[in-house]
């Protein structure tokens, strides 16, 4: 006689029901980057765009040069999001088929690779037929650096640099959120790292303000960074660069760049594609001097193409140790049925 705390043998079809949920996320992650890679960002209606619209509609009412004014900002938007993606996950949770195609909806709306790309390519392009004036009309696509202070070395190597930085942040790390925590993760990191963009700066209207998601942004990306300056390193010589040098240059110089997340990534990038980055870096809000990353001459616009060819091949290996790892996850710890 079974006694009143036991648990019943699972039947097969509970067995069966385990077992396709443990492939739910790490194919809906891969699905979602297959997606991104074969169409890039959507052309209308982008969901990031929406969230963003909404942020400035919320910034407007409740903005104040506190931060405590900022901490309630972040913590409403970035909230609601994962709520949205716990949502999105609870309607997929038993129907595995729904559950694939949501995250892979979920995981293309929060990538940026294949369009991160394609803009260092054509910048590229632009840079090396003297083009400036399209050139400078693309640089906000890919930073947020005043372009009309930069020439063609300047563009050059502010495309290098966002497209190091850019790959950590909008492939890497939401691919890393969604293995270990879903669509609630890929939705969350989204939030973070687009209020960092939009608030995040060292200016005088947020420095309060902002401070609230820069730190947060911060605290998000610790591990992805590390993540994505490692996959630099290993497929550095699949762009005829070097390992050691990449991973060299991340030891010695990432300390001394001021962002904790940016400085690994810039410095291994820098070591793995042979060229020096940093120096005068002008924006909006005010001029840095950034400490020189690697040793190699300054960045041309073959390195930019050399820069989105590694790019593309760290978003496609860490989409696949995404997918590992949510498998991994999710057999050791499968849904109760």
């Amino acid at each position: 006689m079974v006694g009143c705390g036991a648990r019943r043998a699972p039947t097969r079809r509970t067995v069966a029901g385990v077992r396709s949920r443990v492939w739910v996320r790490p194919l809906g992650l891969l699905l979602g980057t297959a997606v991104d890679v074969a169409f890039g960002d959507p052309r209308r209606g982008h969901p990031v765009a929406g969230f963003g619209s909404l942020a400035v509609a919320l910034e407007r009412r409740w903005y104040a040069d506190r931060r405590a004014a900022g901490v309630a900002y972040t913590a409403v938007l970035v909230g609601g999001a994962v709520l949205v993606g716990h949502r999105i996950e609870a309607i997929g949770a038993r129907r595995p088929v729904a559950g694939v195609a949501l995250t892979a909806a979920a995981t293309w709306a929060v990538l940026g690779g294949e369009s991160l790309a394609a803009h260092g390519v054509a910048l590229a392009a632009e840079l090396s037929a003297d083009d400036l004036g399209a050139a400078r009309e693309r640089m906000p696509s890919l930073c947020g650096r005043d372009p009309a202070s930069l020439d063609t070395a300047g563009m050059a190597r502010a495309g290098t640099e966002s497209m190091a930085e850019n790959t950590s942040d909008a492939v890497v790390a939401p691919l890393l959120w969604g293995a270990f925590a879903g669509v609630p993760g890929l939705l969350g990191y989204r939030a973070v790292n687009t209020l960092d963009a939009m608030v995040g700066y060292r200016s005088a209207r947020y420095l309060r303000f902002g401070w609230a998601s820069a730190r947060l942004d911060d605290l998000a990306n610790l591990l992805p960074a590390r993540a994505a300056a490692l996959l630099f390193a290993v497929l550095a010589p699949t762009v005829g660069g070097s390992s050691r040098a990449a991973l060299t240059a991340w030891h010695r110089d990432a300390r001394t760049h001021p962002s904790p997340n940016a400085g690994p990534v810039e410095a291994s990038a820098a070591g793995a594609l042979g060229v020096g980055l940093g120096g005068r870096t002008v924006y909006a809000h005010g001029v840095e001097e950034r400490p020189r990353l690697g040793e190699g001459r300054a960045p041309t616009p073959t390195d930019l193409v050399r820069a989105a060819r590694l790019s593309r091949r760290v978003g496609l290996a860490s989409a696949l140790v995404a997918a590992a790892v949510a498998g991994a996850r999710t057999r050791a710890g499968p849904p109760a049925p």
